[in-house]
């Protein structure tokens, strides 16, 4: 019944079947014929797509923020090792009176 699929996220590929013995439904542009029932099933739809694109945009910045943090502290550690570089290879020409 129409309660089956309302759980169920609608497939990207358009892998739908057929909407009521109709040709399958790959657009949202709407016939003249449109019931109350059919537009309801197609913003129900919307609805749900984003909501999860929602979903995902928040994960997503979740992710951008934990990258930037990576990346500060990458950039820490290359300063901290480019101090040492600098020192270690001053206290060498300094040895070797160069």
């Amino acid at each position: 019944g129409p309660g089956a699929a309302a759980g169920r996220l609608p497939a990207a590929a358009g892998d739908e079947g057929p909407v009521e013995g109709g040709p399958p439904d790959h657009s949202y542009s709407l016939s003249s014929g449109t019931t109350s029932e059919e537009l309801l099933r197609k913003l129900n739809e919307q609805r749900d797509i984003i909501a999860l694109l929602e979903v995902k945009m928040k994960e997503m910045k979740g992710s951008i923020r934990r990258l930037r943090l990576a990346e500060a502290q990458l950039r820490e550690e290359i300063r901290e090792k480019d101090r040492l570089l600098h020192a270690a290879s001053a206290g060498t020409r300094k040895r070797h009176g160069l």
